[in-house]
C-alpha cells in the first residue's frame, strides 16, 4: 500500500470549523465518540460498510481520536498519483480526525501521528491502494469563543474494477485503522 503525509497550513488550504454544519443546515457534525449509535444513521456508512467500521473503531472511548466528517465515492477520474495503478476505477473516502484532548492544539502531535501512521502503512502488504494524511488547521469553537488548532484528513483510495476498487479501499481503511491502533498502543507504553 502506498502512503504519505503532508502539511497544508497555508491561507488557501482547506481548514475545518468544529463543530460544523452546512449553511443550509441539512448536514452537520454528529458526535460519534459519545453517541456511537449515530454511525448506523450516516448515509456514507450505510453505502460503504468499511467506513462505518472505521468510524466505530476510531471513535472508541479508549481512542485518543474522534471523527468530524467523512465521505466515500467512486470515480473514473484519475490524478497523476493514480496513474501507476493503471485502473479503470478509483474508490475513495476521507475521514477528518481530531484529537479528543488538548493535543488538538499541538502541531507536533498531529505531525507525529501522520508521520507514524504513514510509515506503518508503507510496510503494509502491496495492494492497489493509497493513503494520504494531511495536517490542516481547525477552528475549535466553544460557546462564544474559538481557538485555532489542527486536525488530520485521512484519504484512502482503492483501484481496479468498480467492485475491486471498493474492496481495496475497504482493505486500505482497515489497514489505516490498524496503524492508528498500533500508534495509540505504542504511545501508551
Amino acid at each position: 500500500m502506498e502512503a504519505d503525509f503532508s502539511v497544508e497550513l497555508g491561507p488557501e488550504d482547506e481548514s475545518l470549523e468544529f463543530p460544523w454544519s452546512d449553511p443550509v443546515g441539512k448536514l452537520r457534525y454528529y458526535d460519534l465518540k459519545r453517541n456511537a449509535e449515530y454511525i448506523s444513521r450516516l448515509e456514507e456508512a450505510q453505502k460503504f460498510a468499511p467506513l462505518g467500521k472505521f468510524l466505530a473503531r476510531v471513535n472508541l472511548p479508549e481512542s485518543p481520536l474522534e471523527t468530524a466528517k467523512c465521505d466515500a465515492w467512486l470515480t473514473r477520474e484519475m490524478n497523476v498519483e493514480d496513474e501507476d495503478f493503471n485502473a479503470a476505477y478509483k474508490h475513495g473516502c476521507y475521514v477528518d480526525l481530531l484529537f479528543s484532548d488538548a493535543r488538538r492544539f499541538s502541531f507536533a502531535a498531529h505531525e507525529q501521528l501522520a508521520r507514524d501512521v504513514s510509515s506503518l502503512l508503507k510496510h503494509a502488504p502491496e495492494i492497489p491502494a493509497r493513503a494520504e494524511l494531511l495536517v490542516r488547521h481547525c477552528d475549535y469553537r466553544q460557546a462564544m469563543t474559538s481557538r485555532q488548532g489542527f486536525y488530520i484528513t485521512l484519504y484512502v483510495f482503492g483501484y481496479g474494477s468498480k467492485v475491486k476498487a471498493q474492496q481495496e479501499c475497504g482493505i486500505g481503511l482497515e489497514l489505516a485503522a490498524n496503524a492508528l491502533a498500533q500508534v495509540w498502543a505504542s504511545s501508551q507504553s
